[in-house]
């Protein structure tokens, strides 16, 4: 009984905190950061499992309080010839903002 009390209460707990955020103006909302992000975090690069891999590399990501590394990792392409466009840091007027990395 007490593990499903627990469960009910961490699925209201989960409903109620996406109710309470603000709907996104758009698909991917900006955050800002005040402070730009430290620089990259040198990285041993591990062999390659495929040759349909590409490295993506780490980065800094906002945790909202500071800057947190994230490691690199192999990323299997979708299709031949396919490009990894890694994320990146933006300056903006209101501060930094992250833009993701995609597949081109």
């Amino acid at each position: 009984m007490p593990t499903r009390v627990r469960a009910l209460s961490m699925a209201t707990l989960f409903v109620a905190a996406l109710l309470a955020a603000p709907a996104p103006a758009s698909g991917n909302p900006r955050v800002w950061v005040p402070a730009p992000p430290p620089p990259p975090v040198v990285e041993v690069r591990p062999v390659s499992p495929g040759r349909r891999h590409v490295w993506a590399g780490g980065y800094h990501r906002w945790d909202g309080r500071s800057y947190v590394w994230v490691p690199g990792t192999w990323r299997r392409a979708p299709r031949a010839r396919a490009a990894w466009a890694p994320g990146r840091w933006v300056h903006g007027r209101r501060g930094w903002y992250w833009v993701d990395g995609r597949w081109r």
